[in-house]
């Protein structure tokens, strides 16, 4: 398998809300994360799969 820019599939974002708040995300590219503002977590996406489960999101520091 050839090293291909991983990214996430545009209609994908376009449906996926917060698993906590049921809100829209906000996509990181750098930081390979969908962020959620209102639940105040970063969820990781892993080879262009978004890992939506709370217990594995990063706590957001305000």
């Amino acid at each position: 398998m050839s090293e291909a820019k991983v990214g996430v599939d545009p209609k994908l974002l376009e449906i996926l809300v917060c698993p906590v708040t049921k809100e829209t995300l906000e996509y990181d590219a750098a930081a390979q994360e969908l962020i959620s503002r209102k639940a105040g977590l970063a969820y990781p996406i892993r080879d262009g799969i978004p890992i939506m489960l709370p217990d594995e999101a990063r706590q957001l520091d305000d």
